[in-house]
């Protein structure tokens, strides 16, 4: 699958004439002023990426100093154009490009992920996302190690060259950049610079190049180790807080993420789905406690056999009972990510739900539907085709992909295999857990330990190990990113009452196969405009998350 972040880069060098074509094909009415839209969104993105500063993206103060001058114009222009006329698809247009504006914004007001956050300067990823882009605050100059195949033609040895050239002179200009004070922010980002040296160190091991290669490598891995000692010796100089405190969460949950809660709505829901996870794991542990405990797989050859059966079981089931539209790319995505057999002791959470139930995670796996459908139907819109920006997609990306483990479940799923509905509640309260302990953090409630402590021991089991790199992992990028560890089960609420007001208006002509459908088709956006076009209800209508309000009176 294609490099997503790559593909927007190339369609940012798409001339004028062609969006408008595109725009002309895609959405016919609106005149001038949509097309408008199109032309400053191009414009948009264009003056989102940082410009080159001795051959890396310019971070300093100066620069993001100038962009937060220059960045309230394009806003002015977004907000003076004349919607009247338009349709509700370009009109949720137009919100995605006034979040993204209100993401870049947040950045340059609070987040400042470049001088906060040491893990922003990480420039080497060894993985594809399950999204449609990385999750949390990246760079403009990664570097994909996923997308090469080895041993490299000599075009890709010249491409990968060019690529970790960008490593020194960023890291170098970072330590300038560095100014904050964010503590845990600090220390816990030093982690991911050292996962950095070791993914460049194996590089190194893998590839027998040209000189220029080799010398760039080297020269990656010594700029990264420098940096490293110099993060270290000054973390003992940070003091403060690394939560951005409950005010500016809920801003940036509403104007940018584009979720109609606030902070404390998040945490009731999550204490709320936390406690649901727990109690209906106890009945179904009572339910079944005449029957066999579930066996994990225990061999390789039995995970090849279990994993993929349990392909072709969900698959069947999905088809077999209408439950959503079965495409061509839809098996070979799930089947490209069924894994490996994991010794117990090795195993992470996931990894351990998967051995003794694959199915259970392979309902999550929407998420690879999701990247097979933005690949092989792109969006018409130009403005939905590519990953939004700073992880706006997570309420419907994370959100629809915990909703459907769950969905299934209820639809019959697991009918023949009572013990594996254990798994899927502990799945649930995992997710709780941890996007409970990231808001607690956030709202300057917890630190970044006492989260990961929550984490583990309200995950059932004892399956969050805190001896493994998963638990660091998640309460960091939660940090990180705000709003992001909660949206697995916040945008699982909106969607369930998505179904509840589209069911309800529908009647007996409403279809599980058609919802899902009209979602996929709508693109990877935010719940909120997702409901805008199923419902026509507006985000800031008199509504609550999505349902009535009560009335006021007795």
């Amino acid at each position: 699958m294609r490099n997503f972040q790559t593909r927007q880069l190339a369609l940012w060098s798409v001339s004028l004439a062609a969006l408008l074509i595109l725009a002309a094909c895609a959405v016919p009415a609106g005149g001038s002023e949509y097309e408008d839209l199109l032309t400053l969104f191009e414009e948009w993105r264009l003056f989102e990426r940082p410009d080159l500063k001795d051959g890396a993206p310019d971070y300093t103060a100066a620069a993001m100093a100038e962009k937060a001058r220059q960045l309230p114009a394009l806003v002015e222009r977004l907000e003076s154009l004349d919607t009247s006329g338009w349709t509700v698809d370009q009109k949720v247009d137009a919100a995605i490009v006034r979040a993204e504006m209100n993401g870049l914004d947040f950045n340059l007001r609070v987040l400042e992920p470049w001088a906060r956050d040491p893990a922003f300067y990480t420039s080497v990823w060894t993985y594809q996302s399950d999204t449609p882009a990385h999750e949390g605050p990246t760079h403009h100059a990664l570097v994909e190690l996923w997308t090469y195949d080895f041993p490299l033609s000599a075009e890709a040895a010249t491409r990968l060259t060019g690529e970790l050239a960008t490593i020194p002179p960023l890291l170098m200009q970072a330590r300038d950049n560095l100014t904050g004070n964010a503590k845990e922010l600090w220390e816990a980002g030093i982690g991911d610079l050292r996962g950095q040296r070791r993914a460049i160190e194996s590089l190194g091991w893998r590839v027998s190049g040209p000189p220029e290669l080799q010398a760039a490598i080297e020269a990656a891995e010594e700029a990264t180790v420098r940096f490293i000692d110099w993060l270290e010796a000054e973390a003992p100089k940070k003091t403060g807080p690394s939560g951005i405190g409950k005010e500016n969460y809920t801003w940036y949950l509403q104007n940018v993420h584009l979720v109609p809660m606030t902070w404390e709505d998040e945490v009731r829901l999550l204490q709320r789905e936390l406690a649901r996870a727990h109690t209906t794991l106890r009945m179904e542990e009572h339910r079944n406690r005449d029957l066999p405990e579930l066996v994990a797989i225990a061999t390789p050859e039995e995970y090849e056999v279990r994993a993929n059966a349990a392909v072709d079981e969900y698959l069947g089931f999905l088809r077999d009972n209408d439950v959503l539209p079965i495409r061509d790319y839809m098996e070979p995505a799930l089947r490209a990510q069924v894994g490996t057999f994991v010794p117990e002791e090795q195993r992470n959470f996931f990894r351990t739900a998967i051995h003794f139930e694959p199915m259970t995670l392979w309902t999550h796996f929407y998420h690879w539907w999701d990247l097979a459908l933005m690949e092989e139907e792109p969006h018409p819109s130009p403005i939905r085709r590519g990953p939004l920006l700073y992880n706006i997609f997570d309420s419907r990306a994370e959100g629809l992909s915990t909703a459907v483990e769950e969905w299934m479940l209820h639809a019959g799923l697991y009918d023949a295999k009572p013990r594996a509905r254990e798994v899927q509640w502990i799945l649930l309260a995992q997710r709780a857990a941890r996007g409970l302990g990231s808001l607690y953090v956030h709202g300057n409630e917890m630190t970044l330990k006492e989260a990961r402590d929550f984490h583990v021991a309200w995950t059932p089991r004892g399956w969050m190990r805190e001896d493994l790199d998963l638990l660091g992992f998640e309460q960091l990028l939660y940090l990180r990113q705000p709003g992001y560890g909660p949206s697995y089960l916040t945008g699982k609420s909106l969607l369930e009452q998505l179904i509840a007001t589209v069911s309800r208006e529908r009647g007996d002509d409403f279809a599980l196969s058609d919802f899902y459908e009209e979602v996929d088709a709508l693109g990877v956006i935010p719940v909120s405009l997702i409901r805008w076009q199923m419902t026509g209800e507006e985000p800031g209508s008199p509504t609550y998350a999505g349902l009535p309000r009560p009335s006021s009176g007795r």
